[in-house]
């Protein structure tokens, strides 16, 4: 008798995020699957590009109806809201980054874990 593949809770929230990203044009989104570093705080970063303080307001925006409207949960924390330069959705297991591209670039965040595997996700 076959196996059934198991889809870990954090794949189904990882999808559910993208699908987000994608409905308001997010650009360069990349899955940082962090489940095999040790002593890494999630098992997945999302990170993506948005064009200005508005679009990152809006995909952040978008990111949280799509996962509330979808499988009912909301962010544990988020922050940057303030100047929309860099917001964090916090879902404790998968942490979406969505940045504008200058502040993309000044942290790096995929050099970061370049140790991980990075999924870019085509739009």
């Amino acid at each position: 008798m076959a196996k059934k593949k198991e889809v870990k809770a954090s794949q189904i929230l990882s999808d559910v995020v993208v699908k987000g990203l994608q409905e308001l044009k997010g650009e360069n989104i990349v899955n940082i699957d962090l489940s095999n570093i040790n002593n890494a705080v999630c098992d997945n970063f999302i990170i993506c590009t948005g064009t200005s303080n508005t679009h990152v307001s809006s995909l952040a925006g978008s990111v949280e109806r799509e996962v509330r409207e979808t499988i009912n949960d909301r962010p544990w924390k988020k922050e940057g809201f303030g100047n929309s330069e860099w917001i964090i959705l916090d879902y404790v297991n998968t942490v979406v980054h969505i940045f504008q591209e200058e502040s993309r670039n000044f942290y790096n965040l995929d050099g970061l874990w370049a140790d991980a595997k990075i999924t870019k996700i085509e739009e």
